[in-house]
C-alpha cells in the first residue's frame, strides 16, 4: 500500500473518485456533488481556511488501485480550547481492511501531531457541524443532503484503531401526513398566536437583516451549551443561502421575534439528495437540465430540518412547538412533502430530543463522533451531557 498526498489535479480527481468506486454497488448511497466536496478544500471557497488548514490523502494498493482516502484539518479558533489540542479528520472512505484503515488514520495522526495536536475528532467536517459530521452506526437508509452515510463496517475500523465515543447523535423522522398529538397542537397554536410574539419566514427581499438576526440568535443560543463554540457570521449565512437558492423554500426558514428582537430560529431545506441520487455527483449541462426537470416535477418529498435554536431567556416557552405548528400549516399547502428528517440531535441536547419526540418524531438513525487521544495514558473525557 502507498499513501499519496492530494497535491495536483490528478490526485484531486482520485480523492473524488474513491467513494464512487467503493459504493458502486450500494443502491442507498447518494453521491455528493463533486463541486461541494472540492469547495471544502478550496481556500477561496471555505472560510475556515482563514483560521485553519487542511491536508488530504488517497490510498492505493500494490496494483495502484484506489482503496481509501482521508482528510485532516485544524481549526485554530477551537483547537487549543480543550484539555488536549485537538484537530479533526473526516471524509474517510476505505475498503474493509483494518490495515488499510490504520494506514490512513496513522497518516492523519502524524500530520496533526506535527502541527502540535494531541488528539483528533472524527469523522468531522472542515466547516460547520450541520454537514458531514459523525459516523453512521445504525439506520442505513436514504441519506439526507450533507448527512453522513457509510458502510456498517466503518464502526469496527474506527473502534479497533482506538477511537472512543466523544458524543452520540440521532436522526429523527417525522411523518407530516400523520395526525399530530392533540395536546401538542393545542399548545403549539397557543404559543404561535400569542400577541407578544411575531413569527416570520425568510424573505429574499430582507435577506441581509434576517441573516443578521439569524446569526444573532444562533450565537446566543449555541454559546449557552456548546463546548468550544465558534460564532457564526451573517456573511456565512448569506453565502450559504445564495449557494442553495435554487432549492431553498423561504417558508422552510423561520425566525421568531419579541418587540422586534430575534429570539428563535428554525432552518430546513428540501432534501435535494432525492434529485442528486440521479446525477453521479456531476453538474454538467445535461445533468443541470435533469436537475431542473426533476425539481419542477416536485420530485422532492422529504425535507431536512437542519437546526433550531432559542435564546436562553425564551427556552422552555414553546418556541420550537410554534415553529412546527407553522410548518404544519405550510405542508398543508405543499402536499408533495411527506416527511421531515431532523438531523442531527446530539446526546448533549436532551431538551431538543424531547421536543422532537413530543411532536411524534421517531429516532431512526444513530451516529457517533469519535475522539482519539495520541497519548494512550491521557485521561479521556466524553463531551459533557447536561
Amino acid at each position: 500500500m502507498r499513501i499519496i498526498p492530494v497535491k495536483d489535479q490528478a490526485s484531486q480527481k482520485d480523492f473524488i473518485k474513491v467513494p464512487k468506486l467503493l459504493y458502486k454497488n450500494d443502491p442507498v448511497w447518494v453521491c455528493p456533488l463533486d463541486e461541494d466536496i472540492n469547495d471544502i478544500f478550496n481556500p477561496e471557497k471555505n472560510v475556515y481556511y482563514s483560521h485553519g488548514r487542511a491536508e488530504r490523502w488517497v490510498l492505493v494498493n500494490d496494483e495502484h488501485k484506489l482503496i481509501g482516502r482521508l482528510a485532516a484539518f485544524i481549526d485554530d479558533n477551537t483547537a487549543h480550547l480543550q484539555d488536549q489540542a485537538t484537530g479533526g479528520m473526516g471524509f474517510f472512505e476505505c475498503i474493509n481492511d483494518q490495515s488499510a484503515a490504520n494506514y490512513l488514520f496513522d497518516t492523519a495522526k502524524e500530520w496533526l501531531a506535527d502541527q502540535g495536536m494531541e488528539a483528533m475528532d472524527g469523522p468531522v467536517n472542515f466547516g460547520e457541524t450541520d454537514s458531514w459530521w459523525g459516523l453512521l452506526v445504525n439506520g442505513f437508509t436514504h441519506p439526507s443532503y450533507e448527512i453522513a452515510y457509510n458502510p456498517a463496517y466503518y464502526q469496527k475500523l474506527f473502534e479497533d484503531y482506538g477511537f472512543k465515543t466523544y458524543f452520540k447523535q440521532e436522526g429523527f423522522h417525522l411523518d407530516v401526513k400523520s395526525e399530530f398529538p392533540a395536546r401538542f397542537m393545542k399548545i403549539a397554536e397557543w404559543v404561535a398566536k400569542k400577541p407578544e410574539y411575531t413569527f416570520k419566514h425568510f424573505s429574499w427581499k430582507n435577506q441581509e437583516k434576517m441573516s443578521n438576526d439569524f446569526a444573532k440568535v444562533f450565537n446566543i443560543a449555541w454559546a449557552s451549551f456548546k463546548e468550544n463554540f465558534e460564532p457564526l457570521k451573517p456573511e456565512y449565512i448569506q453565502k450559504t443561502l445564495q449557494k442553495a437558492k435554487v432549492i431553498i423554500d423561504p417558508e422552510f426558514i423561520w425566525l421568531a421575534y419579541r418587540d422586534d428582537e430575534p429570539i428563535a430560529i428554525y432552518l430546513m431545506y428540501p432534501d435535494v439528495n432525492m434529485i442528486l441520487k440521479h446525477l453521479d455527483g456531476r453538474m454538467h449541462l445535461w445533468n443541470k437540465i435533469r436537475f431542473f426537470y426533476l425539481l419542477k416535477r416536485k420530485t422532492i418529498s422529504r425535507a431536512r430540518g437542519v437546526l433550531m435554536g432559542v435564546v436562553p431567556k425564551y427556552q422552555g416557552l414553546g418556541m420550537e412547538s410554534a415553529f412546527i405548528w407553522h410548518l404544519i400549516e405550510v405542508f398543508k399547502r405543499k402536499k408533495q412533502y411527506t416527511e421531515i428528517e431532523f438531523s442531527w440531535v446530539g446526546d448533549f441536547n436532551p431538551k431538543m430530543r424531547k421536543i422532537f419526540m413530543s411532536v411524534g418524531s421517531v429516532p431512526v438513525k444513530n451516529y457517533i463522533t469519535y475522539r482519539y487521544l495520541f497519548d494512550p495514558n491521557a485521561e479521556f473525557k466524553r463531551y459533557p451531557i447536561p
